[in-house]
Parts: C-alpha cells; sequence; structure tokens
C-alpha cells in the first residue's frame, strides 16, 4: 500500500492542516516510510515469539515474577465506568486557567 498526494491532501484537510507543497512532500515520503517499515516487520516470522506485557524493565518491576506477573504494578482492576466515582467537576476545574463553573473556557481555533 502506497500513499498518495492526495491521500497526504485529504488528510491534511480533515486536520484543518495548511501544508506546503514541502511539507505534503516530506509528510507523503514519511508516511511511505512507515508503511514499508511496518510491511518489513509483518514479513517477520513472530509464531514461537511469546506475547509481552511490557517492552522494557526500568520501572517498578518485581523480580520475584515471572511473565506478566513481573509487572503486576501495571495492573489495575477493570472497573466499568459508572460504578467507579469520577473527579468532582469543581475538582476537575480547579486548576484551570478559564472555565464559567460548569465548562473549561478554551480559545475558539476553528475558523471554519
Amino acid at each position: 500500500m502506497k500513499v498518495s498526494d492526495k491521500d497526504v491532501s485529504y488528510v491534511a484537510e480533515l486536520a484543518n492542516l495548511e501544508l506546503t507543497a514541502e511539507e505534503r512532500a516530506r509528510m507523503l515520503r514519511d508516511l511511505n516510510s512507515i508503511l514499508e517499515y511496518i510491511d518489513r516487520l509483518n514479513q517477520l516470522n513472530t509464531e514461537n515469539v511469546p506475547p509481552m506485557a511490557q517492552v522494557s524493565n526500568r520501572y517498578a518491576v518485581d523480580d520475584s515474577k515471572q511473565g506478566s506477573e513481573h509487572f503486576a504494578y501495571a495492573m489495575r482492576e477493570d472497573i466499568p465506568n459508572g460504578l467507579r466515582p469520577s473527579l468532582p467537576r469543581e475538582e476537575a476545574l480547579k486548576n484551570a486557567p478559564d472555565a464559567d463553573g460548569t465548562f473549561f473556557k478554551v480559545p475558539k481555533v476553528i475558523e471554519r
């Protein structure tokens, strides 16, 4: 699969980005390079490679355990929204630079 200049222009328009011809050309080159690399990775035989829980042993691991238990710190109970208390609105708005008591106030950024 190759990304075309038309694809780049279409996505830029969806994202409301104004790209110069040079930026479009660079984006086209970069996106096609990424897709080529993914195609190369897809050619690898990973049939006998066990799934990984994490890719790094850097933070707070339990060296006495193996596999995904080694990274137990990263796990939490899966509690559906609605059953877990949310941050109160007042607390969420407390550090907002601008709010009206109910909503965050932000500057308008879309001109269309």
